[in-house]
């Protein structure tokens, strides 16, 4: 048995290929794996580029994508959602609806037998006061609250306008920046330099995929890169722990 994270699907938005496209990539990915040897999936942040919840109406769309989460759930097999950055406003449509499990803070748990920690990762490690600040005012209850009387239409446009409307001409992220410059990297030394039982700190939101071995010489720092350029994902089993790209399933990572 497996279990496979990925994260940074920012469905809405084109890049390399359309919204549409990638949905479909990702459909097929999930049922790949849940038809093969998934004990649970882990979606970690920003599988929307912007996602908000009004008290009788979600964003349209994302049908595919939401009918295979709820089959796979409807099977058994646990789906875990965590919040991101451009999913944040994420409220409990998925969970009534779809039945995954939403997770709006980093997760320490055991999978596998492996000690995990696991989260989007925006807003952690040192640096990006910036965006720090700016957080915690989207996560204000009365943020929310003023944004939900915006009409949808809109407040998905203006949403839409402010994240930069189209990935299209975003390269590649591709240049691993090394233990003072990756700041998840940094944050998982903190991690676990005080829970030193961890053994992955797997973390999203960099949009580069990355596996680099921390200080302690046994845990490692492992970022699920995107899907906007990459395909990766990690697939988790008792015997190793390996971020792959879909759909040739080879090893991809290009940091750390």
């Amino acid at each position: 048995m497996a279990i496979y994270l990925a994260s940074d699907f920012h469905l809405g938005v084109s890049a390399a290929v359309s919204s549409r496209e990638r949905e479909d990539r990702i459909v097929a990915w999930l049922d790949d794996c849940w038809r093969t040897d998934a004990e649970a999936f882990y979606l970690v942040g920003d599988l929307f580029e912007f996602w908000f919840e009004w008290a009788e109406v979600v964003p349209r769309g994302y049908v595919r994508f939401f009918g295979k989460l709820a089959e796979i759930t409807d099977a058994g097999v646990p789906v875990h959602v965590f919040t991101g950055n451009h999913d944040m406003w994420m409220g409990d449509y998925l969970e009534q609806e779809i039945g995954v499990t939403m997770h709006r803070q980093p997760l320490r748990s055991t999978l596998l037998g492996h000690e995990v920690l696991i989260g989007h990762g925006d807003g952690l490690g040192p640096g990006d006061q910036g965006y720090k600040r700016l957080k915690k005012l989207f996560e204000a209850r009365w943020a929310r609250w003023c944004f939900a009387r915006l009409h949808p239409n809109v407040a998905v446009r203006l949403a839409f306008f402010l994240s930069g409307k189209s990935r299209a001409g975003q390269p590649a992220e591709e240049t691993f920046l090394g233990p003072d410059g990756e700041w998840l990297l940094a944050y998982s030394e903190r991690k676990i330099a005080a829970d030193p039982e961890l053994d992955l700190c797997i973390f999203g939101h960099r949009h580069l995929p990355i596996d680099a071995t921390l200080s302690n010489g046994r845990a490692r720092y492992l970022n699920l890169g995107e899907w906007l350029n990459y395909q990766t994902y990690l697939r988790l089993t008792r015997e190793e722990a390996k971020i792959l790209s879909w759909p040739d399933k080879t090893k991809a990572t290009t940091g750390g």
